[in-house]
């Protein structure tokens, strides 16, 4: 890729957004901060016309049927075909779900994204004789291809994964009705998604200042963080208010989504839902458990945290809405062309192609920056279209965590590259296991350029503390969320239902002992144990756990390569360019980490004690 120059010039944001725009109607934004999705198709024609071409596509597949075996080409030939195919698909579908992302409230994107999802149905249905087809083939039969056909090599992981799996392979009847079942499976989702993003009627609240605001889902993400506290009390009672109104709603819809992840696991002889999440990526039910087990150990760090931040908020009482705020005050602003040009400088240390990959695409039409009405809230990469370019929703506040959030995003956009130019397409795509662990370490690396360029102590208190909400929110939160998460697919298990207020009971136990509630810590009232609704991860199958374990393995990371380490960044770069060449877990292990282990864990704890210290020792300064 093209090196570009840094961009130095600050521009003011008012020049082209209105930070007003989600209550009212879009309001005109640069172009070269909207994504650019003729990069995919040149326009709707193009998609369609693509679209078409994998559908005759499609046709062909069923006449591979029973000839897998014939010989070695054959088998090459076919899995040529068939991830051919793959790649159009992926392309289509990233397409018709960004355009759709865009704004959630038109109709004709949703019924785009909608036909896509039936015709990746229809492909895994088309599809369903692959894996029995090869497992009956044999393990010492498949050995034999690989060993002759050198257009093989390409899949010999894939297809190792396929026998591997033998265990839970169904006949080739059986497993095309599992892909016919697949149309409905992401059902849950689908309805929370439009329920949380275009259909909740979102509460306004006027704020001290006499402003109204519209508490969406972007707007809650903002005003929780006021530095005025009744107005942050007026924001949580008002949002959560609403969900509670629906709780109803969104409970039936995990309830849904449970029983579909059971389902699975079921019809696949796994002995649970956590094992059958795990086999994909061949991840050790150790890694979960220990994760647990660690967070409960070491949640005094996360206490002490609490305390300090009541203490330099000045509260007696800490609650659940005073945990937003940054614990020192700044007015400061990062307009977004600033925030493009520390991230390059901060990830410098990862070496000049880095820097040359994610300069360039920090200043291509690969972000869609601000918030508009209806666009999809949080933010995220999609980079599975091999041969192109990744692309990120961002919905940019121009605060610190909005940068910290670019930051986290293109991590994962320049895994996506660099496994991309070093995998072909059949090993490029990664694990969720090791894609956060290229998010989480560039926020570290953002974190250390911050503290080097502060200009005064009250800055790095407020990028230290920073930090320490990053650790918290990534690491102890998910691993609450991954509690949550646990205990709900369990309580299915033994033949236990789900309505709405039984998961808030759940999902505020767990809250409350993660907050010290009981120690008067943090005050958890009833109005906000309802959040379980707000997060749409709970759909993804025991997803959530991920982040924390990423996020101890990337501290690790990151300090091997800032003390020096020899070959610390070479190697670090090795576990990225692998993409998802061999299992996940085996990866990171190999490359010096071992997440089933306590260390990652307690070396995360320690680094939030050591952050902890430098802040007590600059407010001792300043007695």
């Amino acid at each position: 890729m093209k090196s570009m120059t840094v961009l130095t010039c600050l521009l003011s944001l008012s020049s082209f957004f209105a930070p007003d725009a989600m209550a009212g109607e879009p309001k005109k934004v640069d172009p070269a901060y909207v994504w650019d999705l003729s990069l995919l198709y040149r326009d709707e024609a193009a998609y369609r016309a693509a679209k078409e071409h994998l559908a005759q596509g499609l046709v062909k597949i069923p006449a591979l049927q029973g000839h897998l075996g014939d010989s070695p080409r054959a088998l090459a030939d076919a899995l040529d075909t068939i991830y051919g195919l793959r790649k159009e698909l992926v392309r289509l579908n990233t397409y018709a779900h960004l355009a759709h992302d865009e704004n959630t409230k038109l109709t004709p994107g949703l019924e785009r994204s909608q036909e896509l999802d039936m015709l990746a149905t229809r492909f895994s249905q088309t599809l369903s004789f692959l894996r029995p087809e090869i497992l009956a083939l044999g393990e010492a039969r498949i050995k034999g291809f690989l060993a002759q056909e050198p257009r093989l090599a390409i899949y010999r992981f894939p297809l190792e994964e396929i026998l591997r799996s033998a265990p839970h392979t169904l006949g080739a009847e059986a497993e095309g009705v599992l892909s016919a079942v697949g149309l409905l499976a992401d059902t849950p989702s689908s309805l929370y998604g439009i329920l949380a993003n275009a259909d909740m009627p979102w509460p306004k609240v006027k704020l001290s200042d006499g402003k109204e605001v519209l508490l969406d889902q972007s707007g809650y993400s903002r005003y929780r963080a006021s530095q005025v506290r009744e107005d942050r009390e007026k924001v949580f009672q008002a949002f959560f208010g609403k969900l509670k109104e629906y709780e109803r709603s969104f409970g039936v819809a995990l309830f849904s989504q449970i029983k579909t992840d059971c389902f699975g696991a079921q019809v696949r002889k796994y002995p649970d839902s956590l094992a059958s999440a795990l086999a994909d990526n061949d991840i050790p039910e150790a890694v979960y458990r220990t994760l647990i087990a660690e967070t409960h150990a070491n949640l005094p760090t996360l206490h002490r945290y609490f305390r300090l931040r009541a203490k330099m908020l000045g509260l007696k009482e800490l609650r659940y809405s005073d945990i937003y705020p940054p614990i020192v005050k700044t007015e400061r602003s990062f307009p977004y062309p600033e925030a493009q040009a520390l991230i390059i400088e901060a990830t410098k240390p990862l070496g000049a192609t880095y820097t040359q990959d994610i300069t360039q695409a920090l200043h291509a039409r690969y972000t869609d920056v601000f918030p508009q009405p209806g666009k999809r809230s949080g933010a995220y990469m999609s980079g599975n279209v091999h041969d192109g370019n990744p692309f990120v929703l961002m919905n940019y506040n121009s605060d610190y965590e909005s940068v910290s959030t670019l930051a986290h995003e293109w991590g994962h956009g320049i895994h996506s590259v660099l496994a991309n130019r070093h995998q072909p397409f059949a090993t490029a795509d990664y694990s969720i296991f090791t894609a956060e662990i290229a998010s989480t370490l560039n926020e570290a690396l953002l974190l250390d350029h911050m503290l080097k360029v502060a200009k005064s102590d009250e800055e790095k208190l407020y990028y230290l503390g920073s930090a320490l909400e990053g650790l918290r929110g990534t690491f102890f939160r998910q691993a609450m969320f991954a509690e949550f998460e646990l205990a709900i697919h369990e309580e299915v298990e033994k033949g236990g239902a789900l309505s709405g207020d039984k998961l808030t009971r759940i999902y505020g136990d767990i809250l409350k002992r993660y907050h010290g509630h009981d120690q008067g810590i943090v005050k958890i009232d009833d109005t906000v144990t309802v959040e379980w609704a707000y997060i749409p991860h709970f759909y993804y199958n025991f997803y959530v756990y991920q982040y924390a374990t990423s996020i101890a393995a990337s501290q690790a990371f990151a300090l091997k390569i800032k003390q020096g380490e020899p070959k610390a960044v070479d190697t670090y770069l090795g576990l990225l360019k692998a993409g998802g060449s061999d299992h996940p877990y085996a990866l990171v292990k190999r490359a010096g980490v071992d997440l089933a282990s306590p260390a990652p864990y307690r070396a995360l704890a320690a680094r939030m004690e050591g952050i902890m210290d430098q802040i007590e020792a600059i407010l001792a300064k300043q007695k």
